[in-house]
C-alpha cells in the first residue's frame, strides 16, 4: 500500500499517515494480511478503532476494566494500566501478556510501549491474525469481523463506510 491509497481510506490521518505507512505495510506483512480483501477489513477495523491513526490510546481512563477476570485484571490498578493501546486496541493484563509474549515486547512493565507506531501495528496485527480474522475476512462478512474486534458493533457504519473505501481503493 502507497501513501496516497491510506490518505484515501483514512483522510484524517493527514500527516500522521507518514508515521504509520511503513510500519502498517511490515505489519500486514508479517501477520499474512496480504490481499485486497483482508487489507481492507483490517485497515477499516483499524481506522475506527484509532480515529484514522490519531489515537493508539484509549481515551476513556480504563477504570471500567478494574477487576475484570475476563480480561486478566487480577491486580489493583490493572484496569488504568492495561486500558486499549495500539491500533486495535489490546486490552487486560492477560491480551498483553499474550501480545508481549508474542512480539518479545515487555508490555507488563511498559504497556506505552503499544503507543510507538511500530507496536501500535504490530500488536494490531496480531491480534488480528491469532483471532482468525484473516479468514473470516476472505469471507468478506464485515458484521462478523466487527464483532470479532469490538465483541458487538459499536461504530459498524463507520466500519463499513471506511471497508467500501478501503475496498475501492485497493482493488
Amino acid at each position: 500500500m502507497k501513501i496516497d491509497q491510506l490518505l484515501k481510506i483514512m483522510p484524517n490521518a493527514r500527516n500522521r499517515a507518514a508515521l504509520f505507512i511503513d510500519p502498517l505495510n511490515a505489519a500486514m506483512a508479517e501477520f499474512d494480511i496480504d490481499t485486497p480483501a483482508r487489507q481492507s477489513s483490517f485497515l477499516a477495523q483499524i481506522g475506527h478503532e484509532s480515529g484514522q491513526l490519531l489515537y493508539v490510546r484509549e481515551l476513556a481512563s480504563g477504570a471500567a476494566y478494574e477487576g475484570r477476570a475476563d480480561l486478566g485484571n487480577s491486580q489493583p490498578g490493572d484496569g488504568v494500566r492495561f486500558k486499549g493501546r495500539g491500533l486495535i486496541q489490546i486490552t487486560g493484563r492477560a491480551n498483553y501478556v499474550a501480545c508481549g509474549i508474542a512480539l518479545g515486547l515487555d508490555l507488563l512493565a511498559r504497556p506505552e510501549l503499544l503507543e510507538q507506531p511500530v507496536n501500535a501495528c504490530r500488536s494490531a496485527a496480531w491480534f488480528w491474525k491469532t483471532r482468525g480474522l484473516n479468514e473470516l475476512a476472505d469471507t468478506g462478512d464485515q458484521v462478523r469481523v466487527t464483532r470479532r474486534v469490538n465483541g458487538g458493533t459499536n461504530g459498524l457504519a463507520d466500519r463499513l463506510a471506511l471497508y467500501a473505501v478501503a475496498d475501492r481503493v485497493l482493488a
